[in-house]
Formats: structure tokens, sequence, C-alpha cells
């Protein structure tokens, strides 16, 4: 546990060591990537690559780790190694075209001649752990590359769902990150929830609310408050796994109950009731509509319309909403009032088109044909008087015939 808690705290502690440099350190090479495999072919060694910043502390305070004539020694004998910038255009493209992602800095990505990653280590500053990491990379037994099947054939010790976990964030591997969490917290008793270590995973690597720590987090964080500074607080913790889990790809399919809980989670950790209601509110209208319960997503946007001073562009963004994704036209009378509504504000002519516009979509949905058209050609009239474009007009009223 003591490894583990040093390398996650990597990401918070600056060494503020000065820069040095030693002769016989790793030969970092440069140009493009490309040039950098082609050599690794060409002599049949894996890659070795930092991902830093210059402007990265901790980066600067590996710099005379890197320099050493070990270290050096290591590297250049068993591995073609360069340095790549996270803040250069063609280090983002590297690493998407990789499907990577950069939890902390320095980060250690090591692959084969084929540009496949074999190993990645955010490593203790010392020369014996770096050639460690070095070491590990060369080993097919034990590099990060067999993490997943060591997983699948069992493997459950806490430090390795650790590293497990930190590697499936570093591959974008979510679902099995968060199975991984889940195994991990079955590892600790509640008891140690709230250790300075767990608080480290739930800061990096717990990415789901129902993780069992998470949920243990929300009800107490008080106790938690004692890691606060100045770059993370527990609050921001806490919130970042809430609104994480709200707005990511599995969020997107969460049943109502679900989002319910997330909503109140945020009351929970100290969030206004209304503010946390704001925003779960398309979350839960989107669900209601993927469980065909219309009027329960009419009742929920309605409901936030009077409680609520909507503007102009929200009344035209809510109803273009339930125009596009609505799975059945009760929702239409609906739609038509909070257009009314923002056609009373005396709008531009713009954004009276925008109005019309939907209230047509809403008629037409409806199969109000008569009424459709009416709002089309109103919308198209506005448009005219706005100067803008009326192609989206005439093509409304072609389907309106």
């Amino acid at each position: 546990m003591k490894k583990l808690l040093a390398l996650l705290l990597l990401t918070h502690l600056a060494m503020g060591q000065k820069t040095a440099t030693k002769s016989g350190g790793i030969q970092f090479k440069s140009g493009p990537v490309a040039g950098i495999f082609q050599e690794a072919r060409r002599t049949g060694k894996p890659v070795f690559i930092e991902i830093f910043s210059p402007t990265c502390h901790v980066c600067q305070s590996f710099v005379p780790t890197l320099a050493d004539s070990r270290v050096g020694r290591f590297y250049n004998d068993k591995f073609v190694s360069t340095k790549l910038d996270i803040a250069l255009p063609s280090t983002q493209q590297f690493l998407n075209s990789q499907k990577l992602f950069v939890p902390s800095l320095p980060l250690f990505l090591f692959f084969d001649s084929q540009q496949n990653m074999i190993h990645f280590a955010m490593s203790n500053n010392s020369v014996d752990e770096v050639i460690r990491q070095g070491t590990i990379a060369l080993n097919p037994q034990t590099r990060s590359q067999n993490m997943k099947a060591r997983y699948q054939q069992g493997e459950r010790g806490a430090n390795f769902l650790i590293d497990y976990a930190m590697q499936c964030r570093v591959t974008k591997d979510t679902a099995s990150g968060i199975a991984a969490m889940n195994d991990y917290a079955k590892t600790q008793s509640p008891a140690n929830y709230a250790s300075q270590t767990n608080y480290l995973a739930l800061q990096k690597l717990v990415l789901d609310f129902e993780n069992p720590m998470a949920q243990y987090m929300f009800a107490n964080l008080g106790k938690y408050k004692q890691y606060d500074n100045e770059n993370f607080t527990a609050h921001q913790v806490a919130e970042n796994i809430l609104m994480s889990s709200l707005y990511s790809g599995r969020g997107a399919q969460y049943p109502i109950s679900k989002i319910l809980q997330i909503r109140q989670d945020l009351v929970k950790i100290g969030i206004e009731p209304k503010v946390a209601a704001n925003r779960t509110l398309l979350p839960e209208v989107n669900a209601y509509f993927r469980a065909r319960q219309t009027a329960k997503a009419v009742e929920r946007m309605d409901n936030q319309t009077t409680s609520n001073q909507l503007s102009v562009p929200e009344y035209i963004y809510i109803a273009h909403l339930f125009n596009r994704s609505s799975p059945d036209p009760s929702d239409v009378p609906t739609v038509v009032k909070w257009t009314s509504k923002g056609l009373a504000m005396k709008p531009p002519a713009k954004e009276q088109s925008d109005l019309y516009y939907e209230q047509a979509e809403a008629y037409r949905r409806a199969g109000k044909v008569a009424e459709a058209r009416t709002a089309a050609q109103k919308s198209m009239e506005q448009a005219r008087a706005g100067g803008i474009s009326t192609a989206r007009n005439t093509e409304q009223l072609s389907r309106l015939k």
C-alpha cells in the first residue's frame, strides 16, 4: 500500500528539484514519432516514450534521474527513446491515434516496434524505479499489456487492481476500469474507505457513482476534508464522480431511477436542490423519452418552465428537443404553449422565425396540417424580415402540402 500511495501522490507532489543534466543519460531522439518506430523496427528494439510538459514541476524533477548514467546505459541498450510534449498538436494526434488518455505527468509509455503499447508507468522518481519499470516492460509476463488477462484469470490483489484500473484509464477502457474499482472496494473495509490512499483512488480512478467507496464518500464528505488542498477539494472529487457518471456514454442510457439517485447524491454533498435539479433536467427528460413516458417528460420540463424564467433561446431549445426526441405527439399542446410564451416576449425576427418553425413542426407531428402551414408561413415571413436563409422554410412547407 505504501508503493500504491507513492504512485498516486505523483500527481500532487512537485519535488522542487533544479533541472540537472548528467552525461550518459537516456538519449532521447527527436523527430516525428513515425521515424522513431521505423528505427525501432530497424534495430529490433521496443520504444520508450516519456509524455511530459516543460511547465510540469514533477516532470522537471525527473530530468536528473533520466540523465543518470545507469538509467542511460539501460535504456539506450534496450529501447529507442523519445519524449513528447503533451501540449503539441503532434503529441495529441499520436495519443488520439493510440486511443490513450494521460491521467498525470510524466507518463511513461512502452511500445513494441509495431506501435502496440506493451506497458505504461507513472514511476517513482528514483534511478532504481525507472530502471525497474523498463525491466517490467521487457518481460511479457509482468508488463501491463497482460493485466486484463490476469484480471480475467481471477487476480484480485489490491495493488494489482489499482494498477489495472489505471491502465484502463490510460487505454480508455472505462467499463473494465469500473469493474476493477468495484472489486477493489471489496478489498477495503468501510472503516478504511476514507484513508488517503482510497481518497486518491476516488480522485483518479473511480468513475462510477455507484462504487461503494463513492457512495460512502457522498454520505460522509466531512471525513475527507482533511485532504483538501489548493488543487482539489473533497467536494470537487465527489461532484466530479457524480457529473462524470451522469454525462458519460453509459449515463446516456441510465434509467430514470439512477438519474434521480444522482440528483439526490448531489444534494447530499451540498449542492442546492434547485441547482441539482437543473443539472439533471435534460438527462431526466431523455430518460423518460427512452422509457416512452412522454407525459412525465412533459411534466418535468413544464415544471422547469414555470419555476424558472426562461429566455427565448431556451424556449426554442426545449421545443426543438421535444420535436426531435419525443416518442409520440401527446406533448404537442405543451410544445405549442412554450413557443407561444417565447413569441409573447417579442424577440427579434430570427428568433420569431425559429419559434414558429418549431411550432409548425409540433403541429405537423400531431397531424394538424392547416395549423402547421400557418405557423410555417409565419416562420418564412420572419426569416425574410430578418434577412436570413429561407431554405429550411421552403423545405418545411413542401412537407406540409
